[in-house]
């Protein structure tokens, strides 16, 4: 790689040439550093998810408690879920978008890279303005689903909610954009979309569902922005507004939203459990089909979450038809992942172990997910804790189980290091333990009458309901004590854990074609893809009975120590003369580029004006993001010599044109 020496004075609009040290993370293009950037980032926010989480375990372990005021418990609480739905499970499946996407389909970069540095930072403003809501007069404490007309009461601080939630998803709908193009765009000549692994199909999906989930919530944001602050009515209705109309749009953003979350998950199991179960993903075609099938029906059953206003009988009927059959895909996927292991040659490694517990979880959650498509059944659980469980199983059974997998599966490509297996499989007992001790119990509280988003656990409900509650507390304890083995295993590992090699699971996909860590520009030169599963047929050949044989002959093929030797004989597709180092072509990458953060700097004026509201605040953060946005447009592309060799830019190639 080559990067541009700079040459004559330098003006206000140069590009910035540190390659190491903090201004190289701050204004770093590299797809690479930016999902590591967003992945420390997740880990700071989901603790303060954990700190909330206390909270609320720790003030209803008995009944008639008051260890926290009313106030604080439902400031906690909103927090809570605001946390782990747009601080931590979003933006870690966006850790994975960035660092594994162009890696997966032989790409340089994604599309558009400064637009990538622009959405992790609006993503970083955006908590860091939600958090500072406890600064200035107290966090939003109308619950993360905002229903009106509570939080347009002044006393629920749903100003910040509905900004904050804007910014991110400024964030959200900017990296959609990047990643859809991305993929659609700059696959390496030959990766059809029936050869594309599993992973950048739910990619896909997801960053659609976002393309077009996004716009509705952003509507309701600005209704409610609008009457929190400047007193309008859209949703009160002593006034004449309509609060149902809040939950149509929040609904039809957050039914989809709960796909945008374990989507990626999906995908990160659906390529580690083949690799560990020495077999093709079974039925490929159907699990991809079945993701978009997912995707697509997501938009039409937002209204179970609706069975208990008055939306009438066929509606309700619809609605009920329409959450049954959304679990035909789902229960494909199940299906298609267990036949995948079936008669495998299983290794229970961490990751195989955090996607089995996936597996399990989820299907449990999704169990609990039909019966509220029964409309009776539903109306009796909609305000308990069986609620609380049926998502919790879901979207932390599921989607952090699956995104826990793909940390322990990619810390080898990021670090060139392994994590310790034995701490590995301690934290995946444990927080299989801590997350059952938790979460089961409320199914048990939930169907004796345990109401939910109530500060006090009412003492009449009993002994047993407090001893479920207590339980679920204690359980809480076990997963604070397995969130800190894995940090510490996680932080240990990156200095000092056993070098992995280049190939440490014998995958299967086109990732670890690459050097890990991945240089700078990936690959020497893009692989061509003649296959599904590309890696793993350049390191094997099948025998005359179809059996795969590990190439070179004679080399075992069902042993990690051989995979050194495997990878040699597979190459990875590229040539000295690529390289940029010996005598070759220069590959040019992506400069870096400090507008991104200096436009994104912009909006923390606009958006605490808009709380105000504060007009002078909004003119300063309006012509702050215009001169950022200026500054950014006339960046020059590069600096250097004139004679500075610079191939086709890697950045926007055509469908399957790779960059040299």
């Amino acid at each position: 790689m080559s990067h541009s020496t700079t040459t004559g004075r330098r003006s206000v609009f140069s590009r910035p040439s540190a390659e190491t040290g903090f201004s190289s993370w701050i204004t770093t293009t590299d797809h690479k550093k930016i999902g590591i950037m967003y992945f420390f980032t997740v880990l700071v926010f989901f603790f303060l998810g954990g700190v909330e989480s206390g909270l609320i375990r720790a003030q209803l372990a008995q009944a008639e408690q008051s260890l926290v005021t009313a106030e604080i418990y439902n400031q906690a609480f909103t927090m809570h879920g605001i946390t782990m739905v747009f601080l931590v499970v979003m933006p870690l499946s966006a850790a994975f978008f960035n660092y594994l996407i162009p890696l997966q389909i032989g790409a340089r970069d994604v599309a558009f890279p400064r637009l990538n540095a622009f959405s992790y930072w609006m993503y970083l403003f955006g908590g860091i303005f939600l958090y500072s809501s406890f600064l200035l007069g107290g966090a939003p404490n109308g619950s993360w689903v905002g229903y009106a007309p509570l939080s347009v009461d002044s006393v629920s601080n749903m100003a910040f909610y509905a900004v904050g939630l804007q910014l991110l998803g400024v964030s959200s709908l900017s990296a959609a954009v990047n990643f859809i193009t991305t993929i659609l765009n700059m696959r390496a000549p030959g990766m059809t979309f029936m050869r594309m692994p599993m992973f950048i199909w739910m990619s896909l999906v997801t960053n659609f569902l976002l393309l077009f989930a996004l716009p509705i919530i952003a509507v309701a944001l600005f209704m409610l922005q609008f009457d929190t602050v400047f007193g309008a009515q859209f949703f009160n209705p002593a006034t004449g507004g309509d609060p149902i109309l809040w939950q149509h749009l929040f609904w039809l953003f957050g039914h989809p939203e709960v796909y945008i979350m374990i989507l990626p998950a999906m995908g990160i199991v659906s390529e580690i459990l083949p690799v560990f179960s020495r077999k093709p993903l079974f039925g490929y075609a159907a699990v991809a089909f079945a993701g978009a099938a997912i995707g697509f029906i997501g938009f039409g059953v937002w209204a179970h979450h609706m069975f208990t206003s008055s939306i009438g009988p066929v509606a309700r009927s619809a609605f009920a038809l329409s959450t049954m059959f959304i679990a035909v895909p789902t229960g494909i996927k199940i299906f298609n992942w267990v036949f995948t292991m079936w008669g495998g040659k299983l290794r229970f490694t961490t990751p195989m172990l955090f996607s089995i517990g996936f597996v399990s979880m989820f299907t449990i959650g999704g169990l609990s997910g039909v019966t509220h498509s029964i409309v009776p059944h539903n109306a009796q659980q909609h305000d308990t804790y069986y609620v609380v469980a049926h998502f919790h199983y879901v979207l932390f059974g599921g989607a952090l189980f699956g995104l826990i997998a793909g940390i322990y599966y990619w810390f080898p490509k990021v670090t060139g290091r392994l994590m310790s297996e034995k701490l590995g499989k301690v934290h995946f007992w444990t927080w299989l333990l801590g997350f059952n001790l938790t979460f089961g119990p409320m199914h048990m509280s939930g169907l004796l009458g345990q109401p939910r988003r109530t500060a006090i656990l009412p003492g009449e409900l009993g002994a047993t309901v407090e001893l479920y509650n207590l339980l679920s507390t204690a359980g809480l304890l076990v997963l604070v004590v397995s969130a800190l083995l894995f940090l510490y295993n996680l932080l240990t590992s990156i200095k000092s854990g056993v070098a992995s090699g280049p190939d440490p699971w014998d995958a299967r996909t086109l990732e670890w074609l690459s050097a890990s860590p991945p240089k700078v520009h990936n690959f020497d030169a893009i692989p061509n893809v003649s296959h599904r599963d590309e890696f793993w047929h350049r390191k094997y050949a099948e025998d005359e009975s179809g059996r795969p044989v590990a190439v070179p002959a004679g080399a075992s093929h069902d042993h990690v120590a051989d995979a050194d030797d495997r990878v040699a004989a597979a190459g990875d597709g590229t040539d000295a003369a690529h390289d940029g180092h010996d005598g070759g072509e220069h590959i040019h990458m992506p400069d870096p580029s400090y507008w991104p953060l200096v436009m994104c700097l912009g909006f923390f004026p606009m958006a605490y004006g808009l709380i105000g509201p504060t007009p002078w605040l909004i003119a300063i953060g309006l012509v702050w993001v215009v001169v950022g946005y200026f500054g950014w447009i006339i960046e020059p592309v590069a600096e250097g010599d004139d004679d500075d060799p610079i191939v086709e830019d890697p950045a926007a190639p055509r469908s399957g044109v790779a960059a040299h």
